[in-house]
């Protein structure tokens, strides 16, 4: 869709009515899409409603349905659940329900909803629709509405937004509320294991999942769990004898403390349930060891979302508004998803039904298919957790030797890679070698000999546990060559940032010079700027954005007691504003200021005005994010000045710079997950490439391909040579020449009140969801 079409939307949304509802299991995240459907829907002139209390609300009509003004959805999108409310409403399940429903929609004149549910909600509003004009004319022949009134209201569009913390549904790759949900199962998690490991204690975890077991799967990955069970996977028989082995076996070698994942869904082979006490019991029994069980319940939907939810719900309640404008009679409903780093209209009953079928395989015992129709990404789950969870004797020693380094400024995720990328080595038969303090480390031949064991308990920890530098290789050339013959180095794995992929491209220059160099060699990105060509996001990035959030979040909350006060915020970066615009995203700022969208002095002027006049009505503060080299001039403390005296009287500025915050912490369940398929791809990879390219008793590699960067494009795990990126790259400033994610540029100035042009904004297309579409991993 063009910018001009989005003119024309602003058009049609006049005289037109749209509202709003949640409904079913709350998730968080709810409040973020009900503020983007509010607000993009005022912004495109329609009158927007806000439904209470779900579908309950939407029958006994009255005060639960409300004209919403801009301001009804400030300072929302950082709360957990919903404002509006959720109920579970079993009259909406009777026609005489629906009925009462319709009514109360016509007689405000809303003939566009959208449901922010699960698949019974969702299901609900497709009935809802079919019915429409069945029930208007019920209601003109019972005299409660005029012929007329129908005639005007003749048809409702739906839209679906998803919200489950199960992130159940198919044909999407995450549902709202689901990364905050592992958000907070990963907090427990990491609290449990420091108690586990003081009294060497088993904890059995119980995660919620009743018919899905995505939650238990990713947090069973993401702490590297000794023993998981979810019901699309029941055990093998005589799982008991393999599983307390495996605990002992695990203890045998050093470990102090066992974890096991249960979904509440869990069912062995039979279909019969496998409870966590009688799990407790058999440890005990068996091998004797202090067990204690933990149910985490309902923390899992609690809590404030994190950036990855507020970024998804905003975007896809933006879209959500698009499609209703758009909607015509024919238009079949829709649900709106995400593919990779887009917005996707999905046809709303393909995906009940194929999320149905799930179900239909689990309870007829196709355990195998319900896997896979869980989608790619579930299935790539599953394998490489039963890849990396114990260690397996290899078949063959391979000969082959390769080398793991850091380099850069230290990312969260780093250390996730470096397990997942040692454990598959050895597992291959290949012998691994760690590099302390990256390019110069190997040059000092600061290198040692990795076990299997060494990166237990890797996942959870921030920042890089083998010591990373910037320095670049090509003044150590010489004693790099030397380290890699003394080692008899036959590949290269590079895990780090910007620095990372230049150092690698020096190292290719120089094959001409070095036949040692002539050795696959892979870059895996990791940097909170999330400036490295070649992939979408880099390792690091997301819980970079959740912990500037978490900052700001605090920022605005100190302001609650202060009558108008505008906050100007510095970011990490670099000359990337990538962190500078999610995080604005995911705060709600009123500016962000980066390097790619130049500004002036007019548009700060504008800025401040557009504050000024917010801050006389009743916004209380503001909040102006600025990416720390956005522009030499416009520093941090001009604006701080600049805002400080064209407020004067009206509001008052103070300044935070949220600095190495950004860089530290324990990594998201994003990025340890993220991390550990990255590092199992990477190696897969670079043992083809030796393979291939052994000859006459070395590795001999010297074409371009044997040099790349492994990135996620989309949806797609991808390898680019180093020398194709270099054609993309803005060496200057450090940062590839296009970047996605500016077309999200538009939605945070709309959402901050701003007349923009949505030149840039790339609205959801239809994607079709079949076996095909969703047996595609999309890379989390």
């Amino acid at each position: 869709m063009s910018s001009m079409d989005l003119e024309k939307l602003k058009m049609t949304g006049a005289g037109r009515a749209i509202a709003v509802l949640t409904s079913g299991g709350d998730a968080q995240g709810m409040n973020a899409a009900v503020r983007a459907v509010t607000r993009m829907g005022i912004y495109v002139g329609a009158k927007v409603y806000l439904i209470y209390e779900g579908y309950q609300g939407l029958v006994d009509g009255g005060d639960n349905i409300k004209l919403a003004h801009w301001h009804s959805v400030t300072n929302i999108i950082q709360q957990g659940g919903t404002v509006i409310g959720s109920a579970r409403c079993k009259i909406f399940t009777s026609r005489e329900g629906r009925l009462a429903a319709a009514f109360n929609l016509v007689k405000k004149g809303i003939t566009n909803l959208c449901v922010c549910g699960g698949d019974g909600s969702l299901t609900g509003a497709n009935i809802f629709r079919k019915e429409w004009s069945s029930l208007l004319d019920e209601l003109v022949q019972k005299g409660r509405i005029t012929d007329t009134l129908a005639k005007q209201h003749n048809h409702l569009n739906i839209v679906g937004l998803i919200g489950s913390i199960d992130n159940d549904f198919c044909g999407t790759d995450m549902t709202i509320g689901a990364d905050s949900a592992l958000h907070r199962i990963m907090e427990i998690i990491d609290a449990i294991m420091t108690t586990a490991q003081s009294h060497q204690r088993t904890f059995v975890l119980e995660v919620m999942g009743r018919h899905c077991g995505y939650l238990a799967l990713v947090s069973a990955l993401a702490s590297g769990a000794d023993w998981l069970f979810i019901p699309e996977a029941p055990p093998q028989e005589g799982w008991e004898d393999r599983m307390c082995a495996r605990l002992e076996t695990s203890r045998i070698k050093g470990s102090r403390l066992n974890i096991i994942i249960v979904a509440e869904g869990a069912i062995n082979r039979k279909g019969e349930p496998i409870s966590t006490s009688y799990i407790k019991d058999l440890v005990v029994k068996r091998l004797g060891y202090d067990t204690r069980v933990t149910v985490l319940g309902h923390v899992q939907r609690g809590g404030t979302p994190s950036a990855f939810d507020r970024i998804l719900s905003s975007k896809l309640g933006v879209d959500a508004v698009v499609a209703l404008m758009e909607a015509t009679p024919d238009t079949p409903p829709c649900a709106i998803g995400l593919s990779g780093n887009q917005a996707v209209r999905l046809p709303l009953m393909e995906c009940v039904e194929m999320t149905k079928l799930v179900q239909k395989a689990m309870n007829d015992k196709r355990f195998d298919e319900a896997v896979k129709l869980r989608g790619g990404s579930f299935e790539n789950n599953l394998n490489i957790y039963k890849l990396l969870a114990f260690q397996k004797p290899s078949q063959t020693q391979s000969n082959f030797s390769l080398a793991v380094l850091n380099v850069g400024a230290p990312a969260a995720g780093m250390n996730a890679a470096v397990r997942s990328a040692v454990r598959l080595a050895l597992a291959q038969g290949h012998k691994v070698y760690a590099v302390q303090d990256g390019f110069q480390g190997l040059a000092k031949g600061d290198v040692f000999e990795m076990e299997w064991h060494k990166v237990a308990g890797w996942t959870g920890q921030g920042g890089s546990l083998l010591g990373t530098k910037r320095t670049l290789p090509n003044k150590h050339l010489e004693k790099i060559v030397e380290t890699i013959t003394k080692f008899n180095i036959s590949a290269l794995l590079v895990i780090g940032g910007f620095e990372a992929y230049e150092g690698v491209l020096q190292l290719f220059e120089a094959r001409g010079r070095y036949d040692e160099l002539c050795i696959p060699m892979c870059v895996i990105p990791a940097t909170i700027s999330n400036n490295v060509p070649g992939t979408d996001f880099s390792l690091g990035a997301d819980t970079a954005v959740n912990a500037a959030m978490e900052g700001c979040d605090k920022i605005k909350q100190s302001a609650s007691g202060t009558k108008r006060r505008v906050f100007v915020v510095e970011t990490m970066g670099g000359f990337c504003g990538y962190l500078a615009t999610s995080t604005g995203i995911a705060v709600g700022a009123d500016a962000a200021y980066i390097f790619e969208d130049p500004f002036n002095i007019h548009d700060l002027k504008t800025n401040v005005e557009h504050l000024t006049e917010k801050m006389k009505k009743d916004i209380q503060r503001g909040l102006v994010l600025r990416n720390e080299k956005c522009h030499e001039n416009y520093t941090t403390d001009f604006l701080h000045r600049l805002y400080s005296s064209e407020g004067k009287g009206i509001f008052d500025c103070r300044v935070n710079v949220l600095g190495h915050l950004q860089q530290g912490g324990s990594p998201s369940p994003f990025d340890r997950n993220f991390g550990t398929k990255l590092g199992v791809r990477a190696i897969q990879w670079l043992s083809e490439r030796m393979t291939e390219n052994f000859r006459q008793g070395r590795v001999f590699a010297n074409s371009p391909d044997t040099v790349c960067v492994l990135g996620l494009n989309r949806k797609v795990v991808s390898f680019i040579p180093v020398t194709e990126l270099k054609e993309l790259t803005d060496f200057e400033h450090r940062m590839p020449k296009f970047q996605w994610w500016l077309t999200l540029r538009p939605l945070l100035k709309m959402l901050a009140k701003y007349q923009t042009s949505f030149c840039e904004y790339v609205p959801g297309e239809i994607e079709h969801v079949t076996r095909r579409s969703i047996s595609i991993d999309s890379g989390f």
